[in-house]
Protein backbone atom coordinates (compact mmCIF):
# COMPACT_ATOMS: atom_id res chain seq x y z
CA UNK A 1 0.00 0.00 0.00
CA UNK A 2 1.63 3.21 -0.99
CA UNK A 3 2.01 6.12 1.50
CA UNK A 4 -0.60 8.28 -0.28
CA UNK A 5 -3.52 5.44 -0.65
CA UNK A 6 -2.57 4.80 3.37
CA UNK A 7 -3.20 8.12 4.40
CA UNK A 8 -6.68 8.32 2.15
CA UNK A 9 -7.05 5.00 4.65
CA UNK A 10 -7.19 6.57 7.36
CA UNK A 11 -9.31 9.66 6.38
CA UNK A 12 -12.11 6.93 5.67
CA UNK A 13 -11.06 5.10 9.24
CA UNK A 14 -11.34 8.21 10.95
CA UNK A 15 -14.51 9.46 9.34
CA UNK A 16 -16.30 6.22 10.55
CA UNK A 17 -15.12 6.48 13.79
CA UNK A 18 -15.75 10.00 14.09
CA UNK A 19 -19.85 9.19 13.31
CA UNK A 20 -19.80 6.93 16.19
CA UNK A 21 -18.22 9.06 18.59
CA UNK A 22 -20.49 12.14 17.41
CA UNK A 23 -23.31 10.06 18.54
CA UNK A 24 -22.27 9.46 21.81
CA UNK A 25 -22.92 12.96 22.58
CA UNK A 26 -24.83 14.33 19.81
CA UNK A 27 -28.16 12.96 21.80
CA UNK A 28 -27.01 14.90 25.08
CA UNK A 29 -28.32 18.10 23.57
CA UNK A 30 -31.31 16.36 22.05
CA UNK A 31 -32.16 14.97 25.12
CA UNK A 32 -35.02 17.24 26.58
CA UNK A 33 -36.48 17.97 22.84
CA UNK A 34 -36.83 13.84 22.82
CA UNK A 35 -38.58 14.01 26.28
CA UNK A 36 -41.62 16.18 25.23
CA UNK A 37 -41.75 14.40 22.08
CA UNK A 38 -42.02 10.88 23.09
CA UNK A 39 -43.40 11.39 26.70
CA UNK A 40 -40.43 10.00 28.52
CA UNK A 41 -40.69 10.18 31.99
CA UNK A 42 -37.19 11.37 33.83
CA UNK A 43 -35.72 7.89 34.18
CA UNK A 44 -36.73 6.48 31.25
CA UNK A 45 -35.05 9.37 29.38
CA UNK A 46 -31.82 7.77 30.85
CA UNK A 47 -32.07 5.03 28.47
CA UNK A 48 -31.98 6.64 25.07
CA UNK A 49 -28.17 6.48 26.22
CA UNK A 50 -28.07 3.82 28.53
CA UNK A 51 -29.03 1.50 25.72
CA UNK A 52 -26.74 2.61 23.82
CA UNK A 53 -23.81 2.54 26.13
CA UNK A 54 -24.22 -0.71 27.54
CA UNK A 55 -24.16 -2.52 23.93
CA UNK A 56 -21.13 -0.67 22.82
CA UNK A 57 -19.34 -1.28 25.84
CA UNK A 58 -20.53 -4.78 26.17
CA UNK A 59 -19.26 -5.73 22.62
CA UNK A 60 -16.18 -3.76 22.30
CA UNK A 61 -13.52 -6.46 23.74
CA UNK A 62 -15.64 -9.15 21.56
CA UNK A 63 -16.13 -7.33 18.54
CA UNK A 64 -12.48 -6.69 18.30
CA UNK A 65 -11.54 -10.52 18.47
CA UNK A 66 -13.74 -11.16 15.98
CA UNK A 67 -11.77 -8.43 13.45
CA UNK A 68 -8.52 -10.64 14.69
CA UNK A 69 -10.22 -13.63 13.54
CA UNK A 70 -12.45 -12.85 10.58
CA UNK A 71 -10.79 -10.16 8.91
CA UNK A 72 -10.81 -6.14 10.52
CA UNK A 73 -12.17 -4.59 7.38
CA UNK A 74 -14.90 -7.10 6.80
CA UNK A 75 -15.82 -6.55 11.26
CA UNK A 76 -15.66 -2.66 10.19
CA UNK A 77 -18.19 -2.87 6.79
CA UNK A 78 -20.65 -5.01 9.65
CA UNK A 79 -20.87 -2.36 11.73
CA UNK A 80 -21.17 0.32 9.63
CA UNK A 81 -23.98 -1.24 7.95
CA UNK A 82 -25.67 -1.93 11.62
CA UNK A 83 -25.24 1.36 12.87
CA UNK A 84 -26.03 3.15 9.73
CA UNK A 85 -29.48 1.19 9.41
CA UNK A 86 -29.67 1.76 13.72
CA UNK A 87 -29.74 5.08 12.96
CA UNK A 88 -32.49 5.36 10.02
CA UNK A 89 -34.43 3.22 12.85
CA UNK A 90 -33.96 5.95 15.50
CA UNK A 91 -34.83 8.57 13.27
CA UNK A 92 -37.98 7.10 12.36
CA UNK A 93 -39.06 6.20 16.20
CA UNK A 94 -42.29 6.61 16.93
CA UNK A 95 -42.54 6.21 20.49
CA UNK A 96 -40.36 5.13 23.43
CA UNK A 97 -39.52 1.30 22.63
CA UNK A 98 -38.85 1.67 18.80
CA UNK A 99 -36.13 4.26 20.24
CA UNK A 100 -34.50 2.18 22.32
CA UNK A 101 -34.34 -0.89 20.69
CA UNK A 102 -32.73 1.32 17.82
CA UNK A 103 -29.99 3.04 19.95
CA UNK A 104 -29.06 -0.66 21.52
CA UNK A 105 -28.82 -1.90 17.71
CA UNK A 106 -27.25 1.58 17.03
CA UNK A 107 -24.53 0.51 19.95
CA UNK A 108 -23.88 -2.98 18.60
CA UNK A 109 -22.80 -1.66 15.33
CA UNK A 110 -21.18 1.01 16.77
CA UNK A 111 -18.63 -1.28 18.91
CA UNK A 112 -18.23 -3.57 16.43
CA UNK A 113 -17.12 -0.33 13.73
CA UNK A 114 -14.70 1.26 16.16
CA UNK A 115 -13.29 -1.95 18.04
CA UNK A 116 -10.94 -2.84 14.65
CA UNK A 117 -10.15 1.04 13.97
CA UNK A 118 -6.53 1.40 16.00
CA UNK A 119 -5.41 -2.46 14.99
CA UNK A 120 -6.12 -1.34 11.49
CA UNK A 121 -3.89 1.76 12.47
CA UNK A 122 -1.15 -0.08 13.35
CA UNK A 123 -0.62 -2.39 10.81
CA UNK A 124 -0.81 0.10 7.91
CA UNK A 125 1.81 2.40 9.72
CA UNK A 126 4.57 0.37 11.09
CA UNK A 127 7.17 2.94 11.28
CA UNK A 128 7.57 4.69 14.57
CA UNK A 129 7.02 8.13 13.33
CA UNK A 130 3.93 7.81 10.60
CA UNK A 131 2.56 5.75 13.71
CA UNK A 132 2.79 8.20 16.30
CA UNK A 133 1.53 10.65 13.85
CA UNK A 134 -1.94 8.02 12.41
CA UNK A 135 -2.37 7.66 16.09
CA UNK A 136 -2.75 11.20 17.07
CA UNK A 137 -5.25 11.96 14.29
CA UNK A 138 -7.33 9.15 15.67
CA UNK A 139 -6.98 10.07 19.23
CA UNK A 140 -8.51 13.77 18.16
CA UNK A 141 -11.25 12.12 15.97
CA UNK A 142 -11.97 9.68 19.31
CA UNK A 143 -11.98 12.55 21.49
CA UNK A 144 -12.42 15.72 20.36
CA UNK A 145 -15.13 14.40 19.10
CA UNK A 146 -17.37 14.63 21.73
CA UNK A 147 -16.90 18.47 21.86
CA UNK A 148 -17.93 18.69 18.37
CA UNK A 149 -20.97 16.81 19.11
CA UNK A 150 -22.32 18.91 21.68
CA UNK A 151 -21.71 21.58 18.66
CA UNK A 152 -23.63 19.29 15.84
CA UNK A 153 -26.38 18.46 17.98
CA UNK A 154 -27.54 21.62 18.86
CA UNK A 155 -27.30 23.21 15.13
CA UNK A 156 -29.62 20.14 14.07
CA UNK A 157 -31.92 19.98 17.22
CA UNK A 158 -32.89 23.78 16.54
CA UNK A 159 -32.56 24.57 12.85
CA UNK A 160 -34.58 20.97 12.15
CA UNK A 161 -35.40 18.23 14.68
CA UNK A 162 -34.37 15.90 17.07
CA UNK A 163 -35.25 12.91 14.17
CA UNK A 164 -32.05 14.58 12.25
CA UNK A 165 -29.67 14.18 14.83
CA UNK A 166 -29.72 10.18 13.51
CA UNK A 167 -30.79 11.12 9.85
CA UNK A 168 -27.64 12.65 9.69
CA UNK A 169 -25.95 9.28 9.49
CA UNK A 170 -27.35 7.74 6.36
CA UNK A 171 -25.15 9.77 3.97
CA UNK A 172 -22.25 9.78 6.16
CA UNK A 173 -22.71 5.78 7.03
CA UNK A 174 -22.66 4.75 3.17
CA UNK A 175 -19.83 7.19 1.80
CA UNK A 176 -18.03 6.05 4.40
CA UNK A 177 -18.53 1.94 3.70
CA UNK A 178 -18.09 2.92 -0.21
CA UNK A 179 -14.94 4.12 0.74
CA UNK A 180 -14.13 1.78 2.65
CA UNK A 181 -14.86 -0.65 0.29
CA UNK A 182 -12.69 1.13 -2.54
CA UNK A 183 -9.72 2.26 -0.49
CA UNK A 184 -8.76 -0.62 2.24
CA UNK A 185 -8.17 -4.15 1.02
CA UNK A 186 -9.40 -6.81 2.56
CA UNK A 187 -7.54 -8.99 5.38
CA UNK A 188 -7.38 -12.34 6.11
CA UNK A 189 -8.05 -12.52 9.90
CA UNK A 190 -6.80 -16.35 11.16
CA UNK A 191 -10.08 -17.59 10.66
CA UNK A 192 -13.33 -17.96 13.39
CA UNK A 193 -12.20 -21.52 14.77
CA UNK A 194 -8.75 -20.32 15.57
CA UNK A 195 -10.36 -18.23 18.42
CA UNK A 196 -14.18 -19.62 18.30
CA UNK A 197 -14.27 -19.48 22.12
CA UNK A 198 -18.28 -19.14 22.38
CA UNK A 199 -18.11 -19.97 26.69
CA UNK A 200 -15.51 -16.81 26.79
CA UNK A 201 -17.49 -14.80 24.67
CA UNK A 202 -20.69 -15.18 26.47
CA UNK A 203 -19.00 -14.36 29.66
CA UNK A 204 -17.06 -11.41 28.79
CA UNK A 205 -20.15 -9.74 27.13
CA UNK A 206 -22.46 -10.74 29.48
CA UNK A 207 -19.91 -9.58 32.38
CA UNK A 208 -19.71 -5.96 30.17
CA UNK A 209 -22.97 -5.37 29.48
CA UNK A 210 -23.75 -6.12 33.15
CA UNK A 211 -20.88 -3.88 34.72
CA UNK A 212 -22.31 -0.97 32.70
CA UNK A 213 -25.51 -1.39 33.25
CA UNK A 214 -24.66 -1.71 36.98
CA UNK A 215 -22.92 1.60 36.50
CA UNK A 216 -25.35 3.77 34.90
CA UNK A 217 -28.58 1.97 36.50
CA UNK A 218 -29.06 0.74 39.85
CA UNK A 219 -25.62 2.57 41.14
CA UNK A 220 -26.83 6.08 39.51
CA UNK A 221 -30.32 5.99 40.72
CA UNK A 222 -30.28 4.54 44.02
CA UNK A 223 -26.78 4.67 45.45
CA UNK A 224 -23.47 2.71 45.44
CA UNK A 225 -24.34 0.63 48.49
CA UNK A 226 -27.62 -0.36 47.66
CA UNK A 227 -28.87 -3.85 47.82
CA UNK A 228 -29.23 -3.59 43.74
CA UNK A 229 -26.11 -2.20 42.87
CA UNK A 230 -24.05 -4.77 45.62
CA UNK A 231 -25.87 -7.49 44.28
CA UNK A 232 -25.46 -6.61 40.39
CA UNK A 233 -21.63 -6.17 41.22
CA UNK A 234 -20.91 -9.23 42.80
CA UNK A 235 -22.50 -10.95 39.96
CA UNK A 236 -20.18 -8.99 37.43
CA UNK A 237 -17.19 -9.88 39.59
CA UNK A 238 -18.28 -14.00 39.09
CA UNK A 239 -18.78 -13.39 35.28
CA UNK A 240 -15.08 -12.09 35.16
CA UNK A 241 -13.40 -14.23 37.43
CA UNK A 242 -15.34 -17.26 35.37
CA UNK A 243 -14.00 -16.10 31.89
CA UNK A 244 -10.69 -15.32 33.38
CA UNK A 245 -10.31 -18.83 34.56
CA UNK A 246 -11.97 -20.13 30.94
CA UNK A 247 -9.18 -17.88 29.44
CA UNK A 248 -6.53 -20.02 31.29
CA UNK A 249 -7.98 -23.71 30.15
CA UNK A 250 -9.31 -22.51 26.90
CA UNK A 251 -7.45 -24.14 23.83
CA UNK A 252 -8.05 -21.21 21.71
CA UNK A 253 -8.93 -18.06 24.37
CA UNK A 254 -11.47 -15.42 22.62
CA UNK A 255 -8.67 -13.04 24.49
CA UNK A 256 -5.35 -14.28 25.43
CA UNK A 257 -3.52 -13.27 28.61
CA UNK A 258 -0.66 -12.94 27.56
CA UNK A 259 -1.55 -9.26 26.16
CA UNK A 260 -1.60 -8.39 29.99
CA UNK A 261 2.28 -9.59 30.37
CA UNK A 262 3.16 -6.01 29.08
CA UNK A 263 3.59 -3.39 31.88
CA UNK A 264 2.67 -0.77 29.78
CA UNK A 265 -0.66 -2.59 28.12
CA UNK A 266 -1.94 -2.84 31.61
CA UNK A 267 -0.84 0.24 32.75
CA UNK A 268 -2.00 2.47 30.19
CA UNK A 269 -5.61 1.01 29.89
CA UNK A 270 -5.55 1.18 33.81
CA UNK A 271 -4.44 5.43 32.91
CA UNK A 272 -7.59 5.39 30.19
CA UNK A 273 -10.04 4.62 32.92
CA UNK A 274 -9.40 6.83 35.68
CA UNK A 275 -8.40 10.01 32.82
CA UNK A 276 -11.83 9.50 31.09
CA UNK A 277 -13.99 9.10 34.22
CA UNK A 278 -12.39 12.51 35.04
CA UNK A 279 -12.50 14.25 31.70
CA UNK A 280 -15.95 12.87 30.66
CA UNK A 281 -17.91 13.83 33.27
CA UNK A 282 -16.57 17.84 33.25
CA UNK A 283 -18.67 17.85 29.58
CA UNK A 284 -21.53 16.44 30.86
CA UNK A 285 -21.77 18.50 34.04
CA UNK A 286 -19.88 21.23 32.18
CA UNK A 287 -22.78 21.38 29.84
CA UNK A 288 -25.26 21.25 32.97
CA UNK A 289 -23.32 24.19 34.46
CA UNK A 290 -23.89 26.53 31.12
CA UNK A 291 -26.84 25.50 30.76
CA UNK A 292 -28.70 25.84 34.16
CA UNK A 293 -26.32 28.60 36.24
CA UNK A 294 -25.21 30.70 32.78
CA UNK A 295 -28.19 29.97 31.11
CA UNK A 296 -26.90 29.10 27.42
CA UNK A 297 -29.12 27.29 24.93
CA UNK A 298 -28.26 23.98 22.98
CA UNK A 299 -25.96 25.62 20.36
CA UNK A 300 -24.21 28.21 22.82
CA UNK A 301 -23.31 25.09 24.97
CA UNK A 302 -21.75 23.42 21.51
CA UNK A 303 -19.69 26.75 20.46
CA UNK A 304 -18.43 26.99 24.41
CA UNK A 305 -16.79 23.50 23.86
CA UNK A 306 -15.51 23.66 20.65
CA UNK A 307 -11.72 25.10 21.95
CA UNK A 308 -11.55 21.76 23.11
CA UNK A 309 -12.13 20.23 19.82
CA UNK A 310 -9.72 22.88 18.13
CA UNK A 311 -7.00 23.14 20.39
CA UNK A 312 -7.02 19.32 20.49
CA UNK A 313 -6.91 18.96 16.78
CA UNK A 314 -4.18 21.47 16.35
CA UNK A 315 -1.95 19.37 18.60
CA UNK A 316 -2.75 15.93 17.60
CA UNK A 317 -2.53 16.51 13.98
CA UNK A 318 0.61 18.47 13.74
CA UNK A 319 2.74 18.32 17.23
CA UNK A 320 1.85 15.37 19.10
CA UNK A 321 3.55 13.18 17.16
CA UNK A 322 6.44 15.23 16.85
CA UNK A 323 6.63 15.26 20.92
CA UNK A 324 6.15 11.24 20.93
CA UNK A 325 9.11 11.01 19.36
CA UNK A 326 11.66 13.59 20.78
CA UNK A 327 10.22 12.90 24.07
CA UNK A 328 8.34 9.56 24.55
CA UNK A 329 5.24 8.46 24.91
CA UNK A 330 5.13 7.75 28.59
CA UNK A 331 6.70 11.37 29.32
CA UNK A 332 4.55 13.23 27.42
CA UNK A 333 1.87 11.88 29.72
CA UNK A 334 2.23 14.11 32.61
CA UNK A 335 2.10 17.58 31.61
CA UNK A 336 -1.34 16.24 29.64
CA UNK A 337 -2.63 14.47 32.92
CA UNK A 338 -1.35 18.08 34.63
CA UNK A 339 -3.22 19.94 32.49
CA UNK A 340 -6.11 18.57 32.35
CA UNK A 341 -5.96 18.66 36.08
CA UNK A 342 -5.94 21.73 36.23
CA UNK A 343 -8.76 22.97 33.93
CA UNK A 344 -10.88 20.32 35.82
CA UNK A 345 -9.96 22.44 39.53
CA UNK A 346 -10.16 25.97 37.32
CA UNK A 347 -13.88 24.77 36.70
CA UNK A 348 -14.45 23.98 40.40
CA UNK A 349 -13.77 27.75 41.26
CA UNK A 350 -16.56 28.58 38.72
CA UNK A 351 -18.62 31.29 40.64
CA UNK A 352 -22.46 30.46 40.74
CA UNK A 353 -23.27 34.25 40.15
CA UNK A 354 -21.22 36.55 37.28
CA UNK A 355 -20.14 34.06 35.42
CA UNK A 356 -18.10 34.98 32.63
CA UNK A 357 -17.30 32.65 29.71
CA UNK A 358 -13.68 34.43 29.04
CA UNK A 359 -12.70 34.01 32.56
CA UNK A 360 -14.29 30.93 33.96
CA UNK A 361 -14.82 28.79 30.61
CA UNK A 362 -12.59 29.20 28.06
CA UNK A 363 -9.69 28.56 29.82
CA UNK A 364 -11.06 25.79 31.15
CA UNK A 365 -11.70 24.42 27.32
CA UNK A 366 -7.98 25.66 26.49
CA UNK A 367 -6.21 23.50 29.37
CA UNK A 368 -8.70 20.48 28.62
CA UNK A 369 -7.82 20.42 24.79
CA UNK A 370 -4.22 20.93 25.21
CA UNK A 371 -3.56 18.73 28.02
CA UNK A 372 -5.85 15.84 26.09
CA UNK A 373 -3.93 16.70 22.90
CA UNK A 374 -1.24 15.40 24.31
CA UNK A 375 -2.33 12.99 26.44
CA UNK A 376 -4.55 11.06 24.62
CA UNK A 377 -1.88 9.82 21.45
CA UNK A 378 0.38 9.26 24.09
CA UNK A 379 -2.13 7.17 25.77
CA UNK A 380 -3.06 5.03 22.95
CA UNK A 381 0.19 4.62 21.37
CA UNK A 382 1.73 2.84 24.71
CA UNK A 383 -1.84 0.79 24.55
CA UNK A 384 -0.78 -1.03 21.68
CA UNK A 385 2.92 -0.99 21.64
CA UNK A 386 3.11 -4.79 22.58
CA UNK A 387 0.74 -5.70 20.59
CA UNK A 388 1.22 -8.36 17.91
CA UNK A 389 -0.68 -8.07 14.22
CA UNK A 390 -2.72 -11.51 15.51
CA UNK A 391 -3.47 -9.53 18.89
CA UNK A 392 -3.90 -5.69 17.37
CA UNK A 393 -8.00 -6.17 16.79
CA UNK A 394 -7.98 -7.37 20.60
CA UNK A 395 -5.76 -4.71 21.75
CA UNK A 396 -7.75 -1.92 19.84
CA UNK A 397 -11.32 -3.47 21.31
CA UNK A 398 -9.35 -3.11 25.05
CA UNK A 399 -8.47 0.38 24.26
CA UNK A 400 -11.99 1.25 23.51
CA UNK A 401 -13.40 -0.82 26.32
CA UNK A 402 -11.08 0.83 28.91
CA UNK A 403 -12.23 4.58 27.67
CA UNK A 404 -15.80 3.54 27.68
CA UNK A 405 -16.18 2.02 31.40
CA UNK A 406 -13.73 4.85 32.45
CA UNK A 407 -16.15 7.60 30.99
CA UNK A 408 -19.58 5.71 32.11
CA UNK A 409 -17.94 5.01 35.53
CA UNK A 410 -17.07 8.62 36.11
CA UNK A 411 -20.24 9.66 34.76
CA UNK A 412 -21.99 7.91 37.45
CA UNK A 413 -19.81 8.50 40.37
CA UNK A 414 -19.47 12.34 39.69
CA UNK A 415 -23.47 12.85 38.36
CA UNK A 416 -24.16 10.90 41.57
CA UNK A 417 -22.43 12.81 44.10
CA UNK A 418 -23.19 16.54 42.41
CA UNK A 419 -26.99 15.82 42.74
CA UNK A 420 -26.40 14.25 46.23
CA UNK A 421 -24.90 17.94 47.44
CA UNK A 422 -27.09 19.54 45.56
CA UNK A 423 -30.29 17.66 46.85
CA UNK A 424 -28.16 18.24 50.56
CA UNK A 425 -27.69 22.00 50.03
CA UNK A 426 -31.44 22.59 49.10
CA UNK A 427 -32.41 20.82 52.14
CA UNK A 428 -30.54 23.53 54.03
CA UNK A 429 -32.86 26.39 52.12
CA UNK A 430 -29.22 27.56 50.19
CA UNK A 431 -30.30 29.40 47.07
CA UNK A 432 -30.69 26.61 43.92
CA UNK A 433 -28.06 28.15 41.98
CA UNK A 434 -25.52 28.09 44.86
CA UNK A 435 -26.91 24.21 45.64
CA UNK A 436 -26.19 23.14 41.85
CA UNK A 437 -22.78 25.06 41.23
CA UNK A 438 -21.69 23.90 45.21
CA UNK A 439 -22.62 20.18 43.69
CA UNK A 440 -20.49 20.68 40.29
CA UNK A 441 -17.86 21.58 42.37
CA UNK A 442 -17.78 18.77 44.44
CA UNK A 443 -17.80 16.57 41.12
CA UNK A 444 -15.15 18.65 39.48
CA UNK A 445 -12.88 18.03 42.42
CA UNK A 446 -13.12 14.39 42.15
CA UNK A 447 -12.41 14.27 38.80
CA UNK A 448 -9.83 16.13 39.58
CA UNK A 449 -8.49 13.36 41.93
CA UNK A 450 -9.31 10.51 39.26
CA UNK A 451 -7.00 12.95 36.82
CA UNK A 452 -4.06 13.34 39.32
CA UNK A 453 -4.82 8.98 40.60
CA UNK A 454 -4.09 8.38 36.59
CA UNK A 455 -0.61 10.19 36.59
CA UNK A 456 0.30 8.23 39.65
CA UNK A 457 -0.62 5.09 37.80
CA UNK A 458 1.63 5.83 34.84
CA UNK A 459 4.51 6.72 37.35
CA UNK A 460 4.23 3.49 38.87
CA UNK A 461 3.37 1.46 36.02
CA UNK A 462 4.60 2.46 32.57
CA UNK A 463 8.16 2.07 31.36
CA UNK A 464 10.02 4.52 30.03
CA UNK A 465 10.55 4.18 26.16
CA UNK A 466 14.11 3.50 24.88
CA UNK A 467 14.01 5.93 22.28
CA UNK A 468 11.47 8.98 21.70
CA UNK A 469 8.84 6.61 20.13
CA UNK A 470 7.12 4.34 21.68
CA UNK A 471 8.68 1.73 19.57
CA UNK A 472 6.05 -0.43 18.52
CA UNK A 473 7.49 -3.94 16.55
CA UNK A 474 7.11 -3.44 13.47
CA UNK A 475 3.76 -5.23 12.42
CA UNK A 476 3.05 -7.35 9.07
CA UNK A 477 1.17 -5.40 6.77
CA UNK A 478 -2.01 -6.68 6.77
CA UNK A 479 -3.64 -4.44 4.29
CA UNK A 480 -0.96 -4.60 1.71
CA UNK A 481 -2.70 -2.78 -1.31
CA UNK A 482 -5.50 -1.06 -2.53
CA UNK A 483 -8.44 -2.76 -4.59
CA UNK A 484 -12.19 -2.57 -4.65
CA UNK A 485 -13.93 -5.22 -4.53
Amino acid sequence: MNDRSRWIALVVLCTGMLMIVLDMTIVNVALPTIQADLGFSQAGLAWVVNAYLIAFAGLLLLAGRLGDLAGRRDVFLAGLAIFTVASMACGLAVNQEMLIVARFAQGTGGALTSAVILGMIVTMFPGPREQAQAIGVFAFVASAGAAVGLLAGGILTQVLNWHWIFFVNLPVGVITAIAARRTIARDRGAGVRAGADVPGALLITGAMMLAVYTIVGPAAQRGWLAAETLGLGAATLVLLAAFIVRQKTARHPLMPLRIFASRNVTGSNLVQVLGTAGMFGMFFLGSLYLRQIMGYDPLQIGLAFLPVAVVMGVLSVRYTDRLVMRFGARTLLFPGLGLIAAGLALFALAPAHGSSFLVHVLPVTVLMGTGAGLCFPALMTLAMSSATPQDAGLASGLVNTTAQIGGALGLAVLATVSASRTNALIAQHRPTAVALTEGYHLAFWIAFGLVVAAAAVAAALLRPQRTAAAEPQPARELVPAVQAD
